[in-house]
């Protein structure tokens, strides 16, 4: 007979029992299912609902169950369908009647609720490390190539020069951003709902604020039937996942295309490449391969919720079910991704001279020659004309800016002078850059700098 088979003549259908069944997903639950019965249990004892005595039973024989669980002597079972009811079971068989008073004041509503909630507060400082080092490992990279110039992109076509630390320092500020929204994500997720029952809360007289003390909440929840209901934080978890895995995506494309033989930018190290079954010569960017194939599923997970969640009336419903898979799927991936793409981007081996040859074509200096025209007294578009003319002419030729004799570029304008050399001289193109977030190595240092500090000081 279930536990809460009372009102029931028959017993459930066993293709019900294996569609309604989820202890074979939110079995990972089992730690933070049982720290928050102890809690609840302890509560009771305090508020006089059970006895001290029956409290430090519950205790005692759940604490138990917990190192049963890990060192796999006990097995949870479908018949119990999920985490919660395993362990209240796997308590009555182990302490007798006393274990039936443990679900006393709660429903399994408030009580998933909660599991979610600690586990994913954990989840969410565990992944906030692994971007700490990945950030970490981005600033290395950066240090190591402040003056190890490339071509910058608009449109996949090249625009003008930057750095690698530059272009490392980008994806620095992405993962920034993301720890910052998991931060957020965590601070609207430190929220205790036990107490709130099934939706309207229990009429016995429960210490709320002690249960959250215990358990290491900032606050309670405010409403019992938005505490039962809310799936926010997931919600909220799924988006900040899938722009993890968009920012880990973007990256990933521009290692696999700097790797090809058209670019060679970059090579992947051994360690994290693999070859081909049938082409011996082969080296692939499979592990970068990989985690841009795998944003797709957690964009997936984000929809998924947000489907579950979008017709339903308060409070509990059955779908919210649902929440759990894909929740857990997510926090799989990224950190799966994470864990192996930091070391991944540790490996490389930037090709400095390649970059700088492959940013000297495109006219990278062209912006530049149009500014040094508009110091002489030109107007900008008037400059602007001037330029394009120019870069017209040297695709004729076959030369570029820095190719040309001061003759040539005096049959665009006659206010150009020999100083137009040092305008156009790649090292200068980029060093010129030298405001607040540009790519002059002065700039990019002091960007790094400011950055590890931001990594000192984060805290959820």
């Amino acid at each position: 007979m279930k536990l809460w088979g009372g009102r029931f003549s028959k017993e459930t259908d066993k293709l019900v029992e294996d569609f309604h069944s989820s202890i074979f997903f939110d079995k990972r639950l089992y730690k933070q299912d049982i720290e928050g019965s102890k809690a609840h249990a302890r509560m009771l004892g305090k508020c006089g609902i059970i006895t001290l005595e029956e409290s430090q039973q519950i205790i005692d024989g759940l604490s138990e169950i917990l190192m049963e669980l890990e060192e796999g002597k006990v097995d949870l079972s479908q018949d119990a369908e999920d985490i919660h009811m395993n362990v209240e079971t796997l308590l009555i068989q182990k302490i007798g009647d006393v274990g039936k008073k443990l679900h006393t004041g709660r429903s399994r509503n408030d009580q998933v609720a909660l599991d979610i909630r600690l586990y994913l507060k954990e989840e969410i400082v565990y992944i906030t490390q692994m971007l700490i080092d990945l950030e970490k490992t981005l600033l290395k990279q950066a240090d190591k190539h402040l003056n190890t110039i490339m071509p910058g992109y608009t449109h996949l076509q090249k625009a003008q020069p930057v750095t690698f630390a530059h272009h490392c320092m980008a994806y620095w500020e992405m993962f920034y951003r993301d720890i910052d929204r998991l931060k957020d994500v965590y601070k609207r997720t430190d929220m205790m709902p036990l107490g709130s029952g099934a939706l309207a809360g229990t009429t016995f007289p429960l210490d709320r604020h002690m249960v959250k003390e215990e358990l290491g909440f900032k606050e309670i929840t405010r409403n019992s039937m938005d505490a039962v209901s809310d799936r926010d934080f997931i919600i909220e978890f799924n988006s900040t996942a899938a722009i993890i895995m968009m920012h880990l995506s973007r990256f990933c494309e521009e290692l696999i295309i700097w790797s090809s033989d058209e670019y060679r930018f970059i090579e992947m190290d051994d360690s994290f490449s693999t070859g081909s079954s049938i082409m011996p010569q082969k080296k692939n960017p499979d592990v970068a391969e990989l985690v841009r194939g795998k944003t797709g599923r957690v964009y997936g997970n984000l929809m998924a919720i947000l489907t579950v969640m979008k017709g339903l009336p308060l409070a509990y419903n059955k779908d919210m079910q649902e929440d759990k898979e894909s929740l857990f799927n997510s926090i799989d991936t990224v950190k799966g991704c994470l864990i192996t793409f930091t070391p991944m981007l540790a490996s490389i081996t930037v090709k400095d001279k390649v970059m700088k040859e492959g940013a000297r074509g495109g006219f990278g200096g062209a912006t530049d020659v149009a500014d040094y025209l508009v110091t002489k007294g030109i107007p900008f578009r008037e400059a602007h004309k001037i330029v394009g003319e120019l870069v017209a002419y040297c695709i004729s030729k076959g030369v570029d800016l820095e190719g040309l004799k001061l003759s040539e570029y005096k049959e665009f304008s006659n206010v150009i002078e020999n100083d137009i050399f040092e305008e156009v001289r790649i090292e200068n193109v980029v060093a010129k850059r030298n405001i607040p977030g540009g790519p002059a190595p002065a700039q990019v240092t002091n960007h790094i700098d400011a950055a590890r500090k931001l990594l000192d000081i984060i805290n959820i």
